[in-house]
C-alpha cells in the first residue's frame, strides 16, 4: 500500500525549527510533510530520491525580492530567479502599491509555482522608477503617499500580504525625512500588519527610523556600509541597534545593490549580531551583481563564518516569523511539503560586496532540486 507521493532519503536534513542536523529520510503525501525519520520503508513511497551527500533544508525564504516582472522596471520573473537559487517562498518587498496591486496579483502571484507574498508599498504607485536610466524615489512626492488607498487594499488582500513596505533616505523620499514612515506605521497599525523599512543614505537618520520601529517590524539592509552603518568604525554596535534587538525588531540582511558591506558584517558577526534574515533584495539590477541571488549571499556568510545551521535558519524560520507564517520554514510532520536541496561545494569563489569589496572563498552552495508540494519541482 502506497504512502507516500515521494521518500527523500540519505541526505542531510538541516532543519532549525525542529532542533535537526542529521541524515534523515523525510517523507510528503498531498503536499505536505508526513514523516521524518532516520529510515523510512521505501516500499511504501510512489517515488524515491536518493540525496546522499547533499543537504536538504525547509524550503528556501527569500524575504526581500523585486518580482513584479513585466509591470514595473525593477521586477525579475519570479519563475527563472526560483529555479536559479532553490527559494519556494519569495516575498516581494514593495514593489507594487495601492494603484498597481491588483495587477501583480492577477498576472504574478497567482499563476507563479513557487509561492509568492508581498509588502504593500505605502507609495500609491509601487516602486516605479526604479533602473540603471531613470531612478526616482517613490516615497520623495507627498501627492503619492495615500494611507487610505493603501489601506483599503492591504484589508482585501490579507491573504497574500505581510506588510507594508516603506523605503526612506535621501534616494528614495528625499527630503521628506522621516514622514513616509509614520505613515506607513499608522496604516500598519490600522491593518495589523508589521512594516518593512528600507534605510538608506541619512536623511533621516538610523536613530529617527529605528525608534519608531515596533516589536515585529523588520529593518532590510541591516549590514550596510557606511552612512547609515549599524556599528561604528571602532567596532562598537550603535546603542539604537542593540536597544532594538531588545525590541523584537527583526533585522534583515537585503543585499541588493548597494546595501550589503563585508566590513559591517565582519563587525557586527564578531560581536555576535546575527541577522534574523538573509535575503537578496533580488532586482533588475543586483541580479547582474553584486548580490545575484539569495545562494549567493548565502555563500557570503558561509564564508563569514556563520554556522550552516544558523545560516538555514536566517533563510527559514527567521523569514517565516517575520512574515507571521509558521507554517512556512519548517519540515515538521504536518506541515507544507517545500523543501530546498542543495549541495556544499569546495573551490574558490570571489564574492563582492556593494563596495565593490572582494573575498574569496572556499565553499559555497549549490542548488541540487527543489520539491513545492511534496513534489519535485523540474
Amino acid at each position: 500500500m502506497t504512502e507516500y507521493d515521494l521518500l527523500l532519503t540519505g541526505g542531510r536534513l538541516i532543519d532549525p525549527s525542529q532542533k535537526i542536523d542529521a541524515i534523515k529520510d523525510v517523507a510528503f503525501k498531498a503536499g505536505k510533510v508526513v514523516d521524518v525519520k532516520d529510515k523510512l520503508n521505501h516500499s511504501l513511497a510512489k517515488k524515491v530520491q536518493n540525496i546522499s551527500n547533499n543537504v536538504i533544508t525547509p524550503g528556501l525564504i527569500d524575504l526581500h525580492t523585486h518580482i513584479y516582472w513585466g509591470g514595473t522596471s525593477i521586477g525579475v520573473d519570479p519563475t527563472d530567479y526560483a529555479r536559479r537559487c532553490g527559494t519556494t517562498t519569495m516575498i516581494d518587498a514593495g514593489t507594487a502599491g495601492a494603484g498597481n496591486f491588483a495587477g501583480f496579483r492577477e498576472h504574478i502571484i497567482k499563476p507563479t509555482e513557487p509561492r509568492i507574498l508581498a509588502y504593500l508599498n505605502i507609495s500609491f504607485a509601487g516602486i516605479f522608477a526604479f533602473s540603471d536610466t531613470v531612478m526616482v524615489g517613490e516615497s520623495e512626492d507627498l501627492r503619492l503617499l495615500h494611507p487610505r488607498a493603501c489601506l483599503n487594499v492591504a484589508n482585501l488582500n490579507k491573504d497574500f500580504l505581510v506588510g507594508i513596505k516603506v523605503r526612506v533616505g535621501a534616494r528614495a523620499s528625499g527630503s521628506m525625512g522621516h514622514a513616509p514612515l509614520d505613515i506607513a506605521l499608522e496604516v500598519a497599525e490600522e491593518a495589523g500588519l508589521p512594516v518593512m523599512c528600507h534605510l538608506d543614505w541619512p536623511p533621516p537618520s538610523p536613530k529617527e527610523v529605528i525608534s519608531r520601529l515596533r516589536q515585529g517590524d523588520v529593518l532590510t539592509h541591516c549590514f550596510r556600509p557606511f552612512p547609515a552603518a549599524p556599528a561604528r568604525s571602532d567596532g562598537r554596535i550603535r546603542d539604537e541597534i542593540l536597544e532594538a534587538r531588545e525590541r523584537g525588531i527583526i533585522f534583515d540582511i537585503g543585499h541588493g545593490v548597494g546595501s550589503f558591506g563585508f566590513e559591517t558584517a565582519e563587525t557586527m558577526l564578531d560581536a555576535g549580531f546575527l541577522p534574523d534574515a538573509i535575503s537578496s533584495d533580488v532586482h533588475s539590477l543586483s541580479i547582474k551583481g553584486p548580490a545575484y541571488d539569495q545562494l549567493v549571499t548565502l555563500s557570503k556568510f558561509l564564508h563569514l563564518g556563520m554556522s550552516i545551521s544558523d545560516i538555514v535558519a536566517a533563510s527559514t524560520t527567521g523569514p517565516a516569523r517575520a512574515i507571521r507564517r509558521p507554517e512556512l520554514g519548517t519540515l515538521s510532520p504536518g506541515s507544507i511539503g517545500d523543501a530546498t536541496i542543495l549541495n556544499i561545494e569546495d573551490g574558490e569563489f570571489i564574492f563582492t560586496d556593494s563596495l565593490g569589496h572582494t573575498r574569496t572563498g572556499k565553499k559555497k552552495f549549490a542548488l541540487k532540486g527543489i520539491v513545492l508540494d511534496g513534489k519535485i519541482w523540474d
